[in-house]
């Protein structure tokens, strides 16, 4: 008597067993129906190769009679195309993409590459899915865990944007590892990380910069806690983290200078007259370790606290969209570069490389050099 593995009804009266119940779709080529005592049960593939062997091929647990034979005609079409029939976990994949990098590319990409497979590929969890079974959620996964502890730990939008960046690197990494296991059939379909996007908008942020009269109108829109923070930052040209993390201690009124504990380290910086005035008046009657900085409630800032109201200040000052509390770090910086401050003590105040400054900021050097010698009247 024929039996029948087309619907779950008649699957749910088998009797389990080790060998499958298996179900003819073409000449050569059936799906499996492994019963189980427990559970759902598992299906599988078997085919007849040209040599007249049985090849089998694990399809796993399906919802339906209808998906197992989908996955089997797609396993026996790969191989009829040449895919090869090896098992390969993503770790896989990396190590055939390095070895590819290091035979065509060289020396630097190889590293490059198999650096950023150690650290986030071959020892995740997405490093030892079958590629075979790779999808699309698996991918956006794992993108998105890159995020979870740098989205804890960054300062302002900026951090996050530079985080994003660089996901989207190790992104592209992968998938071009990826791309060329499709390449060379080790692998029938792209469909598992074709569609994964990228994050967007998150190249190099067009720096705001905020005249005189932009700064005052948005300081002038803030509420009283965050005005003196961002009064510090333009003061500083230092990030937000660093200003909210500053003790009283930490100010020296004799020395005129604020001692700040960042992401680059530990630094004192040089404060002008009208700054150690401000922090004069923000650290009178203070004890030593109280924090210079706090919300109206007394709790110290962090990133949480002061996005929504910088955001809302910045709509009631009409300023564009894209100022963020960066931006006044940015801002700051460039009025000292343009007022003529070298790039070491300015990114000895910022808290940075003499190689971002001359970077990002070094068309403002060039235009003030510029003025000066169109005042000489050399011919």
């Amino acid at each position: 008597m024929a039996i029948s593995i087309t619907s779950k009804t008649a699957r749910d009266k088998l009797p389990p067993r080790r060998e499958p119940y298996f179900s003819r779709i073409q000449s050569g080529l059936y799906v499996g129906f492994r019963k189980l005592a427990e559970g759902d049960g598992t299906w599988i593939a078997r085919r007849r190769n040209e040599a007249g062997k049985q090849e089998y091929k694990a399809i796993g647990t399906l919802g339906s009679y209808d998906d197992a034979v989908k996955a089997a005609l797609e396993w026996a079409t790969a191989i009829d195309a040449g895919v090869s029939t090896k098992a390969m976990t993503v770790k896989d994949v990396g190590e055939h993409y390095v070895k590819h990098l290091g035979l065509h590319k060289g020396a630097k990409s190889k590293s490059d590459a198999e650096g950023r497979f150690k650290r986030l590929v071959y020892n995740d969890k997405i490093g030892k899915i079958d590629l075979s079974k790779l999808r699309t959620s698996h991918l956006k996964d794992w993108l998105a865990g890159q995020l979870n502890e740098i989205e804890e730990a960054a300062e302002d939008e900026d951090d996050l944007r530079r985080a994003k960046d660089t996901a989207n690197r190790n992104l592209a990494s992968l998938k071009a590892a990826l791309n060329l296991a499709l390449r060379d059939r080790l692998v029938a379909t792209d469909a598992g990380w074709k569609t994964v996007a990228k994050f967007r908008d998150v190249g190099r942020r067009r720096q705001s910069f905020l005249p005189a009269d932009e700064r005052a109108a948005l300081i002038a829109a803030c509420p009283a806690d965050l005005q003196q923070l961002i009064r510090a930052m333009l003061f500083t040209a230092a990030r937000p983290g660093e200003l909210a993390r500053a003790a009283v201690k930490h100010f020296d009124r004799r020395q005129g200078t604020l001692a700040l504990d960042g992401k680059t380290g530990y630094r004192v910086v040089s404060l002008s007259s009208s700054a150690v005035v401000f922090f004069e008046a923000q650290t009178k009657g203070k004890i030593a370790n109280a924090p210079i900085f706090t919300t109206e409630y007394g709790q110290q800032w962090n990133k949480d606290a002061w996005k929504k109201p910088f955001k809302e200040a910045v709509t009631a000052a009409k300023l564009p969209a894209d100022v963020v509390m960066y931006t006044l770090r940015h801002t700051a910086i460039s009025e000292m570069i343009a007022h003529g401050l070298d790039s070491f003590e300015v990114a000895k105040m910022a808290g940075t490389s003499t190689e971002m400054i001359d970077k990002h900021y070094g068309h403002l050097r060039h235009d003030r050099m510029r003025a000066k010698l169109d005042a000489i009247a050399i011919i």
